[in-house]
């Protein structure tokens, strides 16, 4: 098994929503900071998610992403990403520039074969991640758009 500490952008800092919500961020300060201190205790991956893409579908935090890219490089660590990957295009631009994996989402909810494709096209550099939400009934729902529309599927369906 494989840790890998996340860094979820907003606004140009490092946060984390309570269960999605977008209202209810803690602030964590300056992402590259907060990997720098990923790197020294001696991760091997860092995970980040622009989560305002996440929502929007256009990328806000790219500058910060090239930051800790280039940061984590220089320590032989890969960076995974997601938030707002919606075309092939947009994994391109972020392999591109040095992310080693990209993670789809929303996309691999609404459009399967995007996901398929992305995946034939880089080997062993796609991943999904799906989000959810546990309903009254127990069931839980997997999330798109930076956890604002739920799916309509049962996640455990998705899965199987």
């Amino acid at each position: 098994m494989e840790l890998l500490p996340a860094i979820d952008l907003r606004g140009g800092a490092a946060v984390r929503l309570t269960q999605g919500d977008y209202d209810r961020e803690v602030r964590y300060g300056d992402p590259v900071e907060l990997a720098a201190r990923y790197v020294a205790a001696g991760a091997r991956w860092i995970h980040v998610v622009d989560l305002d893409a996440a929502r929007t579908g256009v990328p806000h935090e790219r500058a910060a992403l090239g930051e800790i890219v280039r940061l984590a490089a220089s320590a032989s660590v890969r960076v995974e990403a997601g938030g707002g990957i919606r075309r092939e295009d947009d994994a391109a631009m972020l392999l591109e520039s040095g992310v080693a994996r990209v993670v789809l989402g929303t996309a691999a909810l609404e459009d399967p074969a995007l996901a398929g494709r992305c995946a034939r096209r880089w080997p062993g550099r796609v991943a999904v991640g799906l989000d959810y939400r546990v309903g009254p009934d127990g069931v839980a729902e997997a999330q798109a758009h930076g956890w604002r529309v739920g799916s309509g599927d049962a996640l455990v369906d998705l899965l199987a």
